[in-house]
C-alpha cells in the first residue's frame, strides 16, 4: 500500500518507491499540516516537524496567541484572512462580502485507482497501479466544502495533486482564488529554478537563489506562454545532474497560472501553483462544486537528472493517451519555410515527389490553403479550400500524395478568426471583446469565444469535415495569438471572470471530441511555436512543436530546457534550411539532422531547392532516425554537458532501459585552436558490463566510461557534431 493513515497519530504517510510525504492533523480544530516530504522514511510518529508544542503553541492551548500560530504553521493547504500573511491557496467572496476562509479536516478516504478530472486533462491509472487520498476539509462559515486530493505514483517517485470544492450552503458564492497545490517546508538555503523565454528562445533554464519575499513565474495570455512556464523546482545549494536534493512542481494546464515560492520571516518557504488569480472568478451556485486542474510533484535526492528521468516516465505511463505514444512517427516534411503562402498543388506535388524518392514518409500542408489567405491577414475561420491554389480540390491533392507513398497532413488554426473573413462578417460576436473599446489584433486576427457551445461547435464541425474529406493522418493544431479583450456576449456582468478558464475548457472540449473521433490521427499541438508546450496538450497530442526556431544551435539551449521536464519524444523537431529563416546561421546539414534527432524529427524546407550534396543526405538521416529512434523515443535520458553553461560544446545521450544500448550526441558549438581531445564522463550505464562503439571493435568497460570518460576529438569547424552508439558486448573480461 502507497497511502496509509497512522490513526494513533493522526499521521497520513504517502510512499513512492524512494521518496516519503507525510501530512499531520493538528490540534482537536482539524489544522491539516505538511510534515515532511523527501527521501524515504519508515513509518514511525513524525508529528514533532508541525512545532505545535512550541511557541505560540497549538489555538487551543494558547488562543489569545492565534493570529502568530496561523502565521508560522506549515500548512498543507492555506486558508485566506485568518493570521496567515503568507500567500493563501484559496479565497471566496461570499454574500454578505466575506472573504475569510478557515479550512478545517473532517474526514478522509482511501481510494485504489486514480480518479479523472471533468472536463480537464489529468494523469491515469489502472487500479492495481495508484492509490489515491482524498483529505475532506470544509469551513462552515462560508459554507464551502474542499477536497485535498493526492494520487501515489510509486514506480515513477510522483504525487499528483488537485483540489475540488463545493459549494454545501444555500447561497451563492464566488471563488476568487482557487490554487492547486501548497507545500510548507523549511528553507535549506535552496535556489529556485525556472523557465522563461520568449518566441523563438522557449524554455531558457533559469536557477536563482530564494530570498526573503515572493518570487514566481506567471502568464496571463490565455496559454502556458513563450515566457514563463508552468513548471518550477526548488534545490539544494550545488545541486548538479546527478547530486542535490531536488523538488519539482509542474502544472497541468494550458491557461492562466502562477508558480511561486515564498520565503518567510522564519526561514520557511510555500511553494504553490495554480490558476493565476488575477481576473479570476467562479460563480458556484447551492450544490455546485469546481475542479482545480492538477498539479505532479517529484523529488529526487540525486539531482536534476533524477527529476527529469522521474517527469519523463511519469508522462510517458501516465499522461500521454496517443497510440503513437510507443510508435514512431513518419518522417515529415512541411511546406511553411519552403514557400510559406506562395503555393499550388503543382508546387506540393513537386515537393512531395522529391521528398518520396529520398525515404521521407508524409507531406504535411501548412499554412495558406483555404479561404483566400495568400498572406495572413485573412480567412481564419473560412475553413474551406482555396482551390485556386489547391487545384482539384483537397481530396485529390491528398489522394496524388498518396500515391506517391506519402501520408499527408495539414495545418488548422482553429482557434481564431480573421477579420476579413465570411465568418466574422456573418458573426462578429463570436470573437472575444469589450463592447466600446478597440478590440486589439495580432497577427491580424482576434480569438474566437470558445466559452460558447455554439461557437465550439462550429469550430468541431469545420475540423472535422476537413479531416473527413480526404485521408488526413496528421494535423498540425496551431495558436498564434494570445488572449485580449476577454469579453463575451453569453457571460456577462460578474461571470466574466469565468472567460479565461471557460476557454481553455473549450480547447479541451474540442480535442478531446477530436481524438475520441479520429483515434488514429497523429495529433501535434502548436502556439506560434512552443507558447503552449504543458502537459495538459500533452493528454490529447503525444508531440508539441517545440519553438518556431529550428536553428540547430539556438535549438540546444532549446531542447535542453524542454528535455529537462519533458520526453524527448514529445518535442517537435525539423531539419531546416540554411541560412536559417530565424537567427540567419549556417550550419552543417548533418549537425541539423543530429539536433532534430532528439524529438520526433521531420524537414522544413524545399527539397527540391537545397543542393545535391544535402539531398542525396536525407536517406542516410532517415536511416539513422529509424535506427535510433525506439532507443531516444524510449530510453532513459542524461544530460552531460551543456552550452548553455560553457559556452563551447553540448552533449546529451539516451540509455535503453535495460542499459543494452546508449546514444552519444555531442555537438561541437565553437572549434578552438590547438588543443587536445575533450574528454567527458558518460552517465547512466552498467558499470559492470562492456560496451562496444558501433561500427569500431573497440570495446569498454561502462566503469570506464563512467568513470574515467572517453576522449572526443577536437572537430575543424564550428557547429559539427558526432553520434556515438555504445552497444552491450560481454567480450571485456
Amino acid at each position: 500500500m502507497s497511502i496509509r493513515y497512522d490513526e494513533a497519530n493522526r499521521i497520513f504517510e504517502l510512499d513512492t518507491r524512494n521518496t516519503s510525504y507525510r501530512i499531520g492533523i493538528a490540534d482537536e480544530e482539524g489544522f491539516v499540516g505538511h510534515i515532511y516530504y523527501g527521501q524515504k522514511i519508515r513509518p514511525q510518529k513524525c508529528d514533532q516537524f508541525l512545532r505545535t508544542c512550541e511557541a505560540p503553541f497549538v489555538p487551543s492551548k494558547n488562543n489569545r496567541e492565534r493570529c502568530s500560530f496561523m502565521d508560522t504553521f506549515p500548512t498543507e493547504y492555506s486558508g485566506n484572512g485568518i493570521g496567515d500573511y503568507r500567500e493563501s491557496c484559496i479565497a471566496v467572496k461570499t454574500a454578505n462580502g466575506s472573504r475569510t476562509v478557515d479550512l478545517k479536516f473532517v474526514d478522509y478516504d482511501i481510494v485504489n485507482g486514480k480518479p479523472g478530472i471533468s472536463g480537464l486533462p489529468a494523469s491515469f491509472a489502472g487500479e492495481e497501479e495508484v492509490q489515491t487520498l482524498v483529505v475532506h476539509m470544509m469551513d462552515g462559515g462560508c459554507g464551502i466544502d474542499v477536497d485535498l486530493i493526492y494520487s501515489v505514483f510509486e514506480d515513477e517517485d510522483v504525487i499528483t495533486r488537485s483540489v475540488s470544492v463545493k459549494n454545501a450552503g444555500d447561497r451563492n458564492i464566488r471563488l476568487t482564488k482557487v490554487y492547486s497545490a501548497c507545500i510548507d517546508m523549511d528553507d535549506e538555503d535552496f535556489e529556485m529554478l525556472t523557465l522563461h523565454g520568449s518566441w523563438a528562445r522557449e524554455r531558457q533554464i533559469e536557477r536563482r537563489p530564494i530570498a526573503y519575499g515572493k518570487q514566481s513565474v506567471s502568464s496571463l495570455r490565455g496559454e502556458s506562454s513563450h515566457q514563463d512556464h508552468p513548471f518550477m523546482a526548488w534545490m539544494t545549494k550545488g545541486t548538479d545532474q546527478t547530486t542535490g536534493d531536488v523538488y519539482g512542481m509542474h502544472f497541468v494546464y494550458s491557461g492562466n497560472f502562477i508558480a511561486q515560492i515564498e520565503k518567510s520571516q522564519f526561514d520557511s518557504i510555500r511553494a504553490v501553483m495554480g490558476i493565476h488569480s488575477e481576473g479570476f472568478e467562479w460563480w458556484l451556485t447551492p450544490g455546485e462544486t469546481f475542479t482545480a486542474p492538477e498539479v505532479v510533484l517529484t523529488y529526487s535526492h540525486d539531482g536534476l537528472g533524477q527529476m527529469t528521468r522521474n517527469l519523463h516516465d511519469f508522462y510517458r505511463c501516465h499522461m500521454i493517451r496517443s497510440r503513437y505514444l510507443h510508435q514512431k512517427r513518419p518522417v515529415l516534411i512541411n511546406n511553411w519555410e519552403a514557400t510559406y503562402f506562395d503555393f499550388d498543388t503543382d508546387k506540393l506535388l513537386a515537393i512531395a515527389k522529391s521528398a518520396a524518392e529520398h525515404g521521407i514518409e508524409m507531406l504535411v500542408m501548412d499554412d495558406g490553403w483555404f479561404g483566400h489567405r495568400n498572406d495572413d491577414a485573412t480567412s481564419l475561420g473560412d475553413w474551406f479550400v482555396n482551390e485556386n491554389k489547391i487545384k482539384g480540390g483537397l481530396k485529390h491533392l491528398v489522394d496524388e500524395v498518396n500515391k506517391l507513398g506519402l501520408k499527408f497532413g495539414i495545418w488548422m488554426e482553429p482557434e481564431m478568426i480573421s477579420p476579413d473573413s465570411e465568418l466574422y462578417r456573418k458573426h462578429p460576436d463570436w470573437a472575444f471583446a469589450v463592447p466600446e473599446r478597440t478590440a486589439t489584433l495580432s497577427r491580424n486576427q482576434y480569438v474566437l469565444d470558445l466559452s460558447r457551445k455554439e461557437v465550439r461547435d462550429y469550430v468541431y464541425e469545420c475540423v472535422h469535415n476537413v479531416i473527413s474529406s480526404a485521408n488526413i493522418e496528421y494535423v498540425k493544431w496551431d495558436m498564434n495569438r494570445q488572449l485580449t479583450d476577454i469579453g463575451s456576449v453569453e457571460f456577462t456582468g460578474d461571470r466574466q471572470g469565468e472567460l479565461a478558464h471557460r476557454y481553455v475548457l473549450g480547447v479541451y472540449e474540442l480535442q478531446e471530441r477530436l481524438v475520441n473521433d479520429f483515434p488514429d490521427l497523429l495529433l501535434e499541438n502548436c502556439s506560434g511555436g512552443g507558447a503552449r508546450f504543458d502537459p495538459g496538450m500533452l493528454y490529447y497530442s503525444p508531440q508539441i512543436w517545440c519553438s518556431d526556431d529550428t536553428d540547430a544551435i539556438e535549438r540546444l539551449s532549446i531542447q535542453e530546457g524542454t528535455e529537462l521536464i519533458y520526453p524527448l519524444s514529445t518535442m517537435g523537431a525539423h531539419v531546416s534550411d540554411c541560412p536559417n529563416h530565424t537567427v540567419g546561421r549556417s550550419t552543417p546539414f548533418m549537425t541539423r539532422a543530429h539536433v532534430a534527432l532528439a524529438g520526433t524529427f521531420g524537414y522544413e524546407l524545399d527539397i527540391t531547392k537545397i543542393s545535391e550534396e544535402e539531398r542525396a543526405m536525407i536517406p542516410e538521416q532517415v536511416s539513422m532516425y529509424h535506427k535510433y529512434n525506439d532507443l531516444v523515443r524510449e530510453g532513459d535520458y542524461y544530460r552531460v554537458a551543456s552550452y548553455r553553461e560553457n559556452g563551447l560544446y553540448d552533449c546529451w545521450m539516451v540509455v535503453a532501459k535495460d542499459k543494452s544500448e546508449a546514444l552519444v550526441t555531442y555537438v561541437q558549438v565553437l572549434g578552438r585552436p590547438n588543443v587536445h581531445s575533450r574528454k567527458i564522463k558518460l552517465l547512466g550505464l552498467d558499470v559492470t558490463a562492456g560496451y562496444r562503439l558501433d561500427g569500431t571493435d573497440e570495446v569498454y568497460g561502462g566503469d570506464l566510461l563512467m568513470n574515467a570518460g572517453m576522449l572526443v576529438e577536437d572537430m575543424r569547424g564550428d557547429y559539427m557534431s558526432r553520434l556515438y552508439h555504445f552497444v552491450l558486448d560481454n567480450s571485456l573480461t
